[in-house]
């Protein structure tokens, strides 16, 4: 285990003047921030002259940073005292490893007067323990990074002392300015990490049986925190009744559920919920209809235009599937077929409030030899089946709009699939898999190009 030594150099204006800000009025700057030869982060921060600072002193709010120092010296102090206790042991132990291996060595010059088996056990021991060596030389390292961790407190300690007497003045709200817009930086940086290329699929994990051979069932990735609603729609057709389960504990564990009537029945299994609302394709239609569960009604409706509905261009497996709705990091989408692109399948961006297409992307792939597909960060990822034998093997990038064949293994327990939709949320694909409600894992891999902190 690393510990992080951190370092703050607080280098008076008058000291440093070919670093100071072109304007004095700018008051507190920070000049830099980069890496030691010893692996520390070094920040170096520029503070106005006091001749600069020309509002009144503000010592409170250095006083509690103090107060904030101290009690990490004391924490310190604590780690200091567990790191010297295991120091010893380790320091113990290695000696009595060494000593091993002395022996060990002693055994080997004279090995043909031991019994072979004897020599052989040793040796063995012997191998596992010799990778140890490293790692207490490691640990060793690490105690004296705490140390010089405390001496680099207690001197940050003394400088704030002095700070203390000799500053008059203290731009916090331009500090807090700072930090805030830092945190927006950061804040963008964690939504460019959440995205990335599919790379594995766990084995799946199965959270109920229930229904019938074909049906979807799902959470809605943009529910407020603690929102862990679980809904479920039995069947592909000729049914118009969504179940609500208030958890997903209730859900695995129980029959409660609350029922909503929807004002049409709906096709195929390409149902979603998002932020609220149910997305679903109107039966024998490429209407899509988005029905609000906080009012009970239909809040939008709006045809696809060209879309195959009806069987026209469905799934591997049929089920009037022609039309499949889905969400992933990037919002609404429509997966569907058209005989302007002979019968290939054809990517939408809705809008989820209006439900007009915002753009559409062409494929080269029949949609009729697709077993299902689902979208994560904006690439389609299409199976090669639903039943037997199951991998994830095409992938359409809508950032590039390019292709490519891909071999992704993909466990198919219950040998029928006839949905499987991703949530951003959980970072996780359900499945329906002959009447089983089915959970995956997913693994991305992140690349990141360019991001600016």
């Amino acid at each position: 285990m690393k510990l992080l030594t951190l370092i703050l150099l607080i280098v008076m204006g008058t000291e440093l003047t070919q670093v100071l800000p072109a304007n004095p009025e700018e008051s507190w700057q920070v000049y830099s921030s980069a890496q030691d030869s010893e692996g520390r982060c070094v920040c170096t921060v520029v503070a106005p002259q006091q001749s600069m600072c020309s509002r009144d002193a503000r010592t409170k709010q250095l006083r509690q940073l103090l107060e904030k120092v101290q009690n990490m010296t004391q924490s310190i102090q604590v780690l200091d005292q567990r790191t010297q206790r295991d120091l010893q042991y380790v320091e113990k132990m290695e000696v009595q490893l060494r000593g091993l291996e002395t022996k060990f060595r002693q055994v080997e010059e004279n090995h043909k007067q031991n019994i072979a088996k004897q020599y052989k056990a040793i040796k063995a021991k012997m191998e596992e323990l010799r990778p140890l060596i490293p790692v207490l030389e490691e640990y060793k390292a690490d105690a004296k990074l705490v140390l010089q961790f405390k001496e680099e407190v207690q001197n940050l300690t003394s400088v704030l002392n002095e700070l203390q007497e000799e500053m008059g003045a203290y731009d916090y709200e331009e500090l807090h300015n700072r930090v805030s817009n830092l945190e927006e930086r950061l804040r963008a940086c964690m939504q460019k990490l959440a995205c990335g290329k599919l790379t594995g699929i766990s084995e799946p994990i199965t959270i109920k049986t229930s229904g019938s051979r074909f049906g979807s069932w799902m959470t809605d990735p943009l529910a407020p925190e603690g929102d862990t609603r679980v809904w479920y729609m039995d069947g592909y057709h000729n049914n118009r009744f969504v179940r609500e389960y208030k958890s997903m504990q209730d859900f695995m564990s129980t029959d409660n559920f609350t029922s909503h009537r929807l004002p049409h029945p709906w096709s195929g299994t390409g149902q979603v919920v998002y932020n609220g609302s149910i997305y679903f394709n109107k039966f024998q239609s490429h209407v899509i209809i988005k029905f609000d569960f906080r009012t009970s009604s239909i809040s939008k409706s709006r045809p696809l235009d060209y879309a195959g509905f009806n069987n026209a261009y469905h799934y591997a497996w049929g089920g009037h599937s022609d039309i499949d709705l889905m969400v992933d990091e990037g919002g609404l989408w429509a997966i569907y077929a058209t005989h302007q692109n002979a019968g290939n399948i054809v990517i939408s961006k809705l809008n989820p409030n209006t439900l007009q297409i915002i753009k559409s992307w062409t494929t080269n792939h029949p949609k009729r030899s697709a077993g299902e597909s689902f979208m994560i960060c904006g690439t389609l990822y299409v199976t090669n089946g639903y039943s037997g034998g199951t991998k994830v093997y095409y992938a359409y990038s809508t950032n590039s709009s390019t292709y490519e064949y891909i071999d992704i293994a993909f466990q198919n327990k219950y040998s029928h699939i006839s949905m499987l939709d991703y949530n951003p949320r959980d970072r996780a694909l359900y499945a329906w898999n002959n009447g089983h409600q089915v959970l995956y894992n997913v693994t991305l891999f992140h690349v990141i190009r360019s991001v600016e902190l």
